[in-house]
Order: C-alpha cells, then structure tokens, then sequence
C-alpha cells in the first residue's frame, strides 16, 4: 500500500505553482431602465407604508385623543361652580320659556348633548363655533354660530366628526324620529325630540336657518339640527336630523327620565 509520502505531488504543488484560482462570474450592469424601476418601486413600498400609518392616525388616534380630551372638559364642566348638580330623580316638565345660556367665545363651552339612542353613556361636551383646529377637531360638538342659543327660539344648529377625532355623530343615522335629543346647560335640561332626517347637498346651508329650510321666515317655535358628512368615510353629502323642542327641567329639580336607570 503506498504511503502517504509516495503519493504524487497535487499538479500546482509542482515547481512551485499557484493553486488555480476559480474565475468568478462577471457581473452585469443593470440598465438604466430597470434601475428606474427599482426606486420607484421602492418608493412606492415607502409611500404605502406612510399612506397605512396616516389611515391608522387618522382613523384611530385621534379617536383615541379625542376621547381623552373630552374625559377631562367634562370632568372641568362638572366641577364649575355655576354647574348645578341634579339630584338622581326625575324632575319636573315645564313648558314654560326655558333659561337660555350666556353667549360664549369661540371654542369656549355651552353646555353637553346626551342622545339615549347612542348608549347610556353617550354625553358629549357643545363648545361655539364650528371651527376645525379649536372645535371639530378636539371632539366637541359645534354650535353655528349664526343660529340660536339652547332653548332660544328659532333653530340650534350643531355640527360633529362622523368619522374621526372622535366622531360624536358616527352612528347618526341610528337616530329615529321620536328620539330624544338632551341639551344640558349649567341650570336646566332642554329635552328637544326628532321630527325627521334628511340627505343634502353640502351647498344647502338653509337647513341651519331660523326655520329650517325656510331662509327668511321668522320663527315661532325652538327647534335643533344636528348636521354631519354622509355617507362615512365622504363629504360628498350631509346628514340631517331635526328636532323640535319638548319641555325643559330644572337641574335643582331633578333630570329627564332618559337619563335615569328606571327610565331607561
């Protein structure tokens, strides 16, 4: 059997020659067409990603915020000191003229709108003024400033998000005539009630007239509008609910049957 130093020396170990070197495979230049492709296809990637993440602020954190925000403004208009506490029973039904609230600054509050239709917990804080940055977009309900006070006569015209920061009138169309719509003042409950519910154009600003869509007329009785975009997710349209005013209640006196537990 041949030993290991009788083997025959490997080709390169003889004369001292370099062990062959494998050529490596060149390699070729991308043109200047697919490397065009490639970056826009990789910016496309980048610009999905940053469209998903403005969907989920847009559609989710500022729901988030906005419900935060509004925890405390209703915590603050609590603990006013002009802010009556209503004793936990129903109160007395008066159809005298109801107190009408101090006119306020922009942004500033008037008062919260509860809507039984919506849940039992359904109470949103009313600021004037319809704003974006210092109203809509905190999660207040807005009040038209050109229209009527709570409880005055004539029309209260609100605007809210349907979708978005906070959305106070997402469910909207949940809202059925015979509901009850609840303003809350610093003194008094105003119980206004649904009378209808419309689809209109965004250029109809008549339905937020004193009478709506009565522009000119002057009005006899105290009425609210809710107003709000349709359908979700669009501005194309606007939803419209209207309400006529019922009775009001002193806070000292007690609150509405709606937002007790037996008249639930």
């Amino acid at each position: 059997m041949a030993t290991l130093d009788q083997l025959e020396e490997l080709p390169w170990q003889q004369d001292g020659n370099e062990p062959p070197r494998r050529a490596r495979p060149r390699r070729q230049k991308r043109g200047f067409f697919s490397t065009l492709v490639g970056v826009v296809g990789e910016l496309m990637i980048t610009a999905g990603v940053l469209l998903g993440l403005f969907v989920v602020w847009q559609l989710w954190w500022t729901d988030v915020e906005a419900h935060s925000y509004q925890a405390e403004v209703l915590q603050e208009w609590d603990k006013r000191e002009n802010t009556i506490e209503a004793p936990p029973q129903e109160g007395e039904r008066r159809t005298d003229p109801p107190p009408i609230p101090d006119a306020v600054a922009e942004g500033e509050l008037l008062g919260t709108m509860y809507i039984p239709r919506l849940g039992d917990d359904y109470r949103v804080t009313i600021a004037h003024g319809v704003g974006l940055g210092d109203v809509l977009n905190e999660g207040y309900i807005g009040h038209y400033p050109d229209s009527q006070l709570p409880g005055e006569t004539g029309n209260f015209a609100t605007a809210a998000h349907r979708q978005s920061y906070g959305a106070p009138y997402r469910e909207i169309e949940q809202i059925v005539v015979g509901d009850s719509l609840i303003v809350e003042t610093t003194d008094a409950y105003l119980v206004y009630e649904v009378t209808d519910t419309e689809i209109v154009h965004p250029s109809q600003v008549e339905v937020i007239a004193p009478v709506p869509n009565e522009p000119g007329v002057a009005p006899t009785e105290r009425m609210i509008t809710l107003t709000t975009c349709h359908p979700l997710f669009s501005a194309a349209e606007r939803w419209i609910t209207y309400g006529e005013f019922q009775y009001w209640i002193d806070k000292s006196d007690g609150k509405p049957a709606e937002l007790l537990e037996e008249g639930r």
